[in-house]
């Protein structure tokens, strides 16, 4: 009965997804419901057998997933991967599905999973994986995941399920750091060196104050972005852990790459990053130390972070004639913050297009846009014009006026395609329209874009 209850659920999610796909509609999670519903546990009976890589955090899941991904393929290593970024439970299943045959038998071992950090206990019931690799906590949609603590202890909750799991944390970032805290698992550690990079500006910091033991206010030697950096605690000595993979230092911070050296358990090498923003170079880090752990050659992580294709909506390039279109996901104060940071470094006249949504995989309080700080883009004076659309397109309109943008710059248009058509009629040749959406408004723009440019599917 059982194996009858299973061969109908995967029977019945691969005609689910054939169909969807036909349709051009994804089939990332739908399926996956479908078979939850028939076969409830599911995940545990197709999972079993594979050897996982996990994936989670607030930001950078995407990319240091795909950083990764590129590093098994340069190995040899044959593997599934839930590339559409479909991290909720059901995707997860969807992801498995597809590359199982009716019977629940796969001809691949090893499974790259990128997991929602709000889902990642639910899923830890069903998989334990070979390692874990945590980016970093930072606050990010109150109404879906609840206070930021809430968030880690889901985690940690769920790490404590594991037996023999192989941890990859930000030593940079005290919360992810403190998982490790009480738990016998083999950790490996990376961060950004002292030396490396130090803010230069006061950085507004309200995730992480003080001390996850002690509530003792954290003192700095060196600060990185938000709460990450060197850390310690006056009171009960908590610090920033020693790391084996280190940025030991940043030759460039360039507006399409950055140029540093990688240390890597002793040993230096010169590295590019082919994507911008400090950012990229954590999530680089996080890849290059899940690469130390599965014994993979120096090389071959340095080759891969050099070389790997980017993510949907994740710093995406999309050629527009003499013109380039670059899609950027936002999604929190600190992640939009960083992608500013990012736009400051550009030097051509460009036109910049926000696109806000408030459903619930967006975060329906879209408050937190209050606490961008948007005031650095009316000192850019290579900036030509401000589109704003999505649901809320008036909000980041008047979010854009209250940071002293000049109103005259400011345009609202919800059309997709009349926004595509307008912005790029006022970018000037040989520059970029930079196109910045919430994660629903991503996928929405996103199949707009793909109708005009014929670009690839986003499951693909």
């Amino acid at each position: 009965m059982k194996k009858i209850r299973l061969f109908t659920a995967i029977l019945t999610a691969k005609l689910t997804i054939k169909i969807l796909r036909i349709l051009k509609r994804g089939g990332t999670t739908l399926p996956g419901k479908i078979a939850m519903k028939l076969c409830p546990d599911i995940l545990n009976k197709i999972a079993g057998s594979f050897k996982v890589i996990m994936v989670t955090g607030t930001n950078g899941k995407t990319t240091t997933t795909r950083i990764i991904a590129q590093m098994l393929k340069q190995s040899g290593t044959e593997f599934i991967t839930n590339k559409s970024g479909a991290n909720l439970v059901s995707g997860i299943i969807t992801t498995f599905i597809e590359n199982v045959s009716l019977t629940g038998h796969s001809k691949y071992s090893t499974a790259l999973l990128e997991i929602d950090e709000a889902a990642f206990r639910k899923v830890s019931l069903s998989i334990e994986p070979d390692i874990l690799v945590v980016t970093n906590f930072f606050r990010d949609q109150l109404d879906r995941y609840g206070e930021l603590y809430t968030t880690l202890k889901g985690v940690k909750s769920g790490i404590s399920n594991f037996k023999n799991t192989k941890l990859v944390l930000n030593a940079d970032d005290s919360l992810c750091a403190s998982l490790a805290h009480d738990v016998d698992k083999e950790t490996v550690y990376y961060g950004i060196s002292s030396e490396a990079y130090n803010a230069p500006d006061e950085i507004y910091n309200s995730d992480a104050v003080f001390c996850i033991h002690c509530k003792t206010k954290y003192e700095y030697s060196s600060r990185v972005y938000g709460h990450l950096g060197w850390f310690s605690c006056p009171n009960c000595g908590y610090r920033r852990p020693a790391t084996q993979i280190t940025c030991t230092s940043i030759e460039e911070l360039s507006d399409s790459y950055s140029i540093l050296t990688l240390d890597i358990s002793g040993k230096a090498y010169k590295a590019k990053v082919n994507l911008p923003g400090l950012y990229n170079i954590y999530n680089s880090l996080a890849a290059a130390a899940c690469g130390y752990l599965l014994n993979l050659s120096n090389e071959v992580i340095i080759d891969a972070i050099g070389s790997f294709e980017c993510g949907f909506g994740r710093m995406e390039s999309i050629d527009a004639g003499n013109k380039a279109i670059k899609l950027i996901l936002v999604k929190n104060p600190t992640g939009f913050d960083q992608v500013i940071s990012y736009l400051k470094t550009i030097k051509k006249p460009s036109v910049f297009a926000f696109i806000i949504n408030d459903k619930l995989a967006d975060g329906t309080d879209i408050s937190w846009l209050w606490d961008v700080e948007f005031e650095k883009l009316s000192k850019m004076d290579n900036i030509l014009y401000f589109f704003t659309s999505g649901i809320r397109a008036e909000d980041m309109a008047v979010r854009l006026k209250y940071a002293s943008v000049d109103t005259e710059l400011i345009v609202i248009e919800k059309d997709y395609d009349k926004l595509i058509e307008r912005a790029l009629e006022k970018t000037p040749e040989g520059s970029s329209l930079y196109i910045l959406p919430t994660y629903t408004a991503m996928l929405e723009i996103r199949k707009t874009l793909s109708n005009r440019f014929a670009l690839k599917e986003f499951w693909k």
